[in-house]
């Protein structure tokens, strides 16, 4: 996942799922141009459903970062040969 830097005076911080066991952000990075890039891992033995939600923050501004995006993802799992 690559996200174009923003317009506004937030910066991308943080990446987070509603359910690690079915989908995991990892190698979040920011680049110094203020995109942002996150790999999504699925384990496909297991479906079910995970929110990803990228959460932005103005550098200058005290308090906690909000949701700027947010992503739905479902994983089907691949069927067996028996």
């Amino acid at each position: 996942m690559v996200l174009e830097p923003r317009t506004d005076d937030r910066r991308w911080t943080a990446v987070n799922s509603s359910a690690p066991v079915f989908v995991v952000a990892t190698g979040w990075r920011v680049g110094r141009d203020g995109t942002a890039q996150a790999s999504l891992r699925c384990a496909g033995t297991r479906g079910g459903s995970s929110r990803i939600t990228v959460l932005a923050k103005a550098p200058d501004v005290a308090g906690a970062a909000r949701p700027a995006f947010t992503l739905n993802v479902s994983v089907v799992p691949y069927p067996r040969e028996g």
